[in-house]
């Protein structure tokens, strides 16, 4: 690997950016995680009311992440943005957890759903006890997952050869899936013949719950509706909002990437503004769509979870299974690119902070992160042989969260500690809708940490763990700096 290259090549235009933030975000959760939304929620109106209030998040800090990225258009994002509006400790603790299983994690995930969904057209990928290729004690070796890390490698390598070769992938991926998600929607509401939109919709905003049953095969089983309402209704929707929130989240990846995007200023803001809005329409189109094709009981309890393919099948009958497939087979790949492509920019930053591997702050002479990007490759591999990637993912949405949070309470810090600073693009309705993210983040962590305790711990272990990491990456700075002098 060469490090002749000094600097990274802005050739990523509006379109481009749009494309790395609603790309990156659908992967597979849309398909799936309405199931069980429905589950805690129980009714049609609390259903798309979940959705709309994760997309009004999202959107909200998407266009306060505009400010933050006009102020720092380089590299890193999220990283860069949280240590200048605290401290050199917060941003590594986010890196840390970016790099130990937020980022690589999600890839991990997203890419076993490709192979799962792979398993329609060959068998052998199915992730079944009689596809097991080793198995050492509680260690279990599948196909499908040899499959994700090889999509891996394949996406890698592709990255290492040059930002260009990245994007056309992404851009060409994400418009398919976007076309191909608003065709299901379409259909669904053209082709079916029975409607359940008028019988769901009686169940209105009233809020109910169905703890389920667990069958013989590891499904869950309905058994009876309760009728929840007050506190533990805001548990409910905080419950639910981890599968939408897991489902919106990456978009942010495009800010990891600003050094290599032209006008940065303008197009940052932007393109998180244009990427989120689409996609949170979809979002809700597509749930919309499952109200019209499916009785409630059915959206709340679809076999093995899978949503879309229960609709897809009364859409289009015996076809439906290998078109849901197919669409996310393209959805998943597109998505695991995106991934792949921008987290390995916060690791670069952070090696050029001092503060990661010191070969991750090189560049190869195609102007990307290469060593950065095989060391995320290595830590996905482990988590898909692992298994236990959609666990982390579930724990860490907590953590994700306090991390939003925190960077949007960065703007309100950095105007009062950097008035001076160059904010070419603001944040969109400055102070009133970052305030009000805030306090929806706090609210959903603490529900989370009242309800759902599960969902908070672990996460915040592995956050934790990175404070120790700081000093360790500090001491060894200093020691660099000292050799050099």
């Amino acid at each position: 690997m060469s490090d002749t290259t000094t600097g990274f090549k802005p050739s990523l235009g509006l379109l481009d950016a749009t494309m790395i933030v609603a790309g990156s975000m659908i992967g597979s959760g849309i398909f799936i995680v309405s199931a069980d939304i429905t589950r805690n929620v129980g009714s049609a109106g609390w259903l798309i009311a979940v959705w709309v209030i994760t997309g009004f998040m999202t959107i909200t800090a998407a266009v306060s992440y505009g400010e933050l990225s006009g102020m720092f258009p380089r590299a890193g994002g999220q990283y860069v943005y949280l240590k200048e509006a605290y401290n050199p400790l917060v941003g590594f603790l986010y890196g840390w957890s970016f790099f130990a299983v937020i980022q690589t994690g999600t890839i991990a995930a997203v890419a076993v759903a490709f192979a799962k969904f792979t398993g329609y057209f060959i068998p052998a990928l199915d992730l079944k006890s009689e596809n097991i290729l080793l198995q050492i004690g509680f260690f279990k070796l599948y196909p499908a997952q040899l499959l994700a890390i090889g999509i891996i490698a394949f996406l890698t390598f592709v990255n290492t050869r040059g930002i260009k070769e990245g994007k056309v992938i992404q851009t060409t991926f994400t418009i398919s899936k976007l076309l191909s998600l608003l065709g299901l929607i379409l259909f669904g509401f053209l082709l079916v013949k029975i409607s359940y939109w008028s019988q769901n919709w009686q169940t209105g905003f009233q809020a109910m719950q169905d703890l389920g049953t667990t069958s013989a095969v590891g499904s869950l089983q309905p058994t009876e509706w309760i009728h929840i309402s007050g506190v533990t209704l805001m548990g409910a929707i905080a419950a639910a909002m981890v599968g939408s929130v897991f489902s919106s989240d990456a978009w942010n990846n495009v800010t990891f990437i600003a050094g290599e995007i032209k006008n940065p200023q303008r197009n940052i803001g932007l393109s998180l503004f244009l990427g989120t809005l689409t996609v949170t329409i979809i979002y809700i189109l597509a749930n919309f769509m499952y109200l019209y094709v499916l009785p409630i009981n059915q959206i709340a309890f679809p076999q093995e979870d899978r949503l879309a393919v229960a609709a897809a099948s009364v859409i289009f009958g015996n076809a439906g299974k290998a078109i849901i497939a197919i669409l996310i087979m393209i959805s998943t790949f597109g998505c695991i690119n995106g991934l792949v492509l921008a987290g390995a920019r916060v690791y670069y930053t952070m090696a050029r902070d001092g503060l990661f591997f010191q070969k991750a702050g090189t560049l190869n002479n195609n102007a990307v992160p290469q060593w950065a990007l095989w060391t995320q490759f290595i830590v996905a591999s482990l988590l898909c042989l692992s298994g236990r990637y959609n666990d982390l993912l579930d724990m860490v949405s907590f953590v994700v969260v306090i991390f939003y949070v925190l960077t949007i309470t960065g703007i309100f810090i950095l105007r009062k500690k950097s008035p001076e600073l160059n904010r070419p693009y603001k944040a969109f309705g400055y102070p009133v809708l970052p305030f009000i993210y805030v306090l929806m983040g706090i609210a959903f962590c603490v529900l989370l940490i009242i309800y759902k305790r599960n969902y908070t711990w672990p996460g915040l272990i592995i956050t934790l763990v990175g404070i120790p990491l700081y000093y360790v990456a500090l001491a060894g700075k200093k020691k660099n700096q000292n050799n050099e002098s």
